[in-house]
């Protein structure tokens, strides 16, 4: 990172959200659970089902000790992990592994440091989550639609069309933005989440010594008596049930801390351990009932509206997730580990909601592909888990290294996040028993992705190297500005340059072709910060170069729109809006070309990083400039 960007990391102030109060809160709280708590609050359709016949043996026994590891995993994973202490590890209101890398400072690593190779684990994490993105839709949607061969076997051909259509829906609608979402899902999941404490309450009366599972000694006792492969199989989908706990932080940045903790701790959690309690009492009493403990705890004339609930829950349970993935998907293209994409706003208030069309279809395709593939919830168990419990692990230890950049106790931190860690690791060994039964399908994924990440990265860098390399020192410059060599021509023109120093290889090209400037010329960098938003009276700095000569360097957050034009209305530069309306922006349009001669990617990756840089959102689009304002400028850069 140059001087001119670490003064503008010290200068900027950011624009810090305020917390929801009142009625907002409130209100906020209600979009959460449509959005941010539909994943984990469907878990009940097949978490205690799976981890009871991972189990063996006699159902009834296993069942009060699973009840127990379940309702403890939430408490320890989601309630004390998550939701007090990683949601205070947000970088101005946002969440995320990418905004984590971000509080870190670990984008601008040097290669071959400890920093770079934390980006790269950050990377990694970043990945797990679209491999997680894609089984999340496709178990939950499936999990709920097989409700309806449980009374009508003839109905089994219909699960799997009925499952694409209803995804298919899912992924249309999703242009229509979270916000609507929210205010769409949240009074449903009100009703879900009410619906199945109510059923899990009936079962637990019945049965009320089922109550022990409160307490974490059945958990403990289950453990210290299974089998060593049988402890890992149960594990493995009792971690099934917190999955899900990770959208809380990934979405905080979409509705804010208070508003996530208290639809959790208010409605979610309670409603969750009531239903667990009641799948356990149904199965101490009826055995039989492990076929479906879900939809037996309904009496028989409730079954099919309670499928047709639990699949309208799943619908938004899948929410959580693609939300998280539009999310962090514009985090990473803000901070340069993705090419540029095509990214829309759903709302006119809230700059964390958005829509990114290609990766919502490429979500799509992955998400289809795995029903496909697997064509059952019990099949796609086995593929589910690994990911999450990845991403949770790498979470934990980014967390813990926040904790000390900020100054907190080191014993302390160790002992905590030490502590978290191990959980996550004995989880994400349990998974890894999976690995060959699915788990290799999200990890498939992620690999793709942390590739794509790594490769658009470096490519960026070579690229950058290379304009610097053929880059026209400013004095002289400035000396043949000032020759009669060159016309001047009335009028403002902005040549955007991707370094802060130097000749722009646009300008260069201009004036070698054309011998004529404008009267008046503007450098015009950009610099996304490591923050989410930053005020308008810090986003511009203004150096003079010579007469009428300047450069300007504009700051954006990695969450805002990169608008030239809104920063070149600083007061510095004195422009009314005629001139705005008027000036020409020159943008280099750079044919990358890959050459052996020099030192750099292997041939076949430079040629992939090539094929992105190729077909990237044009620059203009990116910085919001007008297209008939636009000057494209033809250059060649060798990597």
């Amino acid at each position: 990172m140059d001087g001119i960007t670490k003064t503008a990391m010290r200068d900027a102030r950011a624009v810090q959200r305020a917390e929801p109060t009142g009625r907002n809160a409130a209100f906020g709280a209600l979009c959460a659970l449509g959005v941010v708590y539909g994943d984990i609050g469907t878990s009940p359709l097949y978490a205690f089902k799976t981890a009871v016949q991972a189990a063996g043996g006699s159902a009834s026994t296993a069942a009060i000790g699973i009840a127990s590891l379940i309702i403890w995993s939430l408490l320890v994973i989601v309630s004390l992990k998550y939701a007090l202490l990683i949601l205070r590890a947000d970088n101005h209101g946002e969440g995320g592994v990418v905004a984590m890398l971000a509080l870190l400072g670990a984008r601008d690593a040097p290669p071959r440091t400890w920093r770079h190779g934390l980006l790269v684990i950050g990377l990694v994490g970043a990945a797990l989550l679209y491999g997680d993105g894609a089984i999340t839709p496709a178990i939950s949607v499936l999990s709920a639609v097989e409700g309806l061969q449980l009374g009508a076997p003839a109905l089994a051909p219909f699960v799997l069309p009925l499952t694409i259509a209803i995804l298919v829906g899912l992924f249309i609608v999703q242009a229509k933005g979270t916000g609507f979402m929210g205010r769409l899902f949240g009074p449903v999941m009100v009703a879900w989440f009410l619906t199945i404490g109510i059923l899990g309450t009936v079962a637990l009366i019945r049965a009320p010594a089922v109550l022990a599972a409160l307490t974490p000694w059945p958990a403990i006792h289950l453990i210290l008596h299974a089998p060593k492969t049988v402890i890992l199989a149960i594990l493995g989908a009792v971690f099934l049930a917190v999955t899900g706990g990770e959208a809380m932080y990934a979405d905080m940045g979409h509705f804010g801390r208070f508003p996530i903790r208290a639809a959790w701790f208010f409605v979610a959690l309670p409603a969750l351990v009531l239903n667990y309690l009641g799948q356990a009492a149904l199965v101490v009493n009826d055995p039989h009932s492990i076929e479906n403990p879900f939809y037996s705890l309904a009496p028989a004339w409730a079954h099919y509206p309670l499928v047709a609930f639990a699949t309208v829950a799943t619908v938004i349970a899948s929410q959580a997730i693609i939300s998280g993935v539009f999310s962090l998907t514009r985090q990473s293209i803000q901070l340069g580990f993705l090419p540029r994409l095509q990214i829309r706003h759903t709302a006119a208030n809230e700059q964390g909601q958005v829509y990114l069309p290609l990766a919502n279809w490429l979500l799509a395709a992955a998400t289809l592909a795995a029903v496909l593939i697997f064509r059952s919830s019990d099949a796609l168990a086995g593929a589910y888990g690994i990911a999450v419990s990845g991403l949770m692990a790498i979470s934990t230890l980014l967390a813990a290294l926040i904790a000390l950049k900020w100054g907190f106790n080191p014993a302390l931190v160790l002992i905590v996040n030490g502590a978290f860690l191990l959980i996550d690791l004995l989880f994400f060994s349990a998974n890894a028993e999976k690995l060959l039964d699915g788990g290799w399908f999200p990890l498939l994924l992620a690999g793709a992705i942390a590739f794509l990440m790594l490769t658009w990265r470096k490519g960026v860098e070579l690229v950058r190297q290379a304009r610097a390399r053929r880059s026209e020192d400013e004095a002289e410059f400035v000396r043949r500005l000032d020759s009669d060599a060159v016309y001047r021509t009335p009028g403002i023109g902005a040549f955007l340059s991707a370094a802060t120093s130097g000749i722009p290889l646009s300008l260069s090209h201009h004036l070698r072709h054309n011998g004529a400037l404008q009267q008046r010329l503007l450098l015009v960098s950009v610099v996304t910060l490591e923050i989410p938003f930053i005020d308008d009276a810090s986003r511009a700095t203004v150096t003079r170069i010579a007469e009428n000569f300047d450069r300007v360097l504009l700051r954006f957050g990695f969450m805002e729109d990169l608008d030239i034009p809104r920063g070149l209305r600083c007061p510095q530069l004195g422009f009314s809006e005629g001139d705005l309306g008027r000036m020409s922006y020159y943008i280099g349009r750079e044919t990358v070309i890959a050459d052996r001669d020099i030192d750099g990617m292997a041939g076949w990756r430079e040629s992939f990083f090539i094929s992105m840089q190729r077909n990237t959102t044009p620059t203009g689009t990116q910085f919001c400039v007008p297209s008939d304002q636009v000057v494209e400028v033809g250059t060649e850069v060798r990597i």
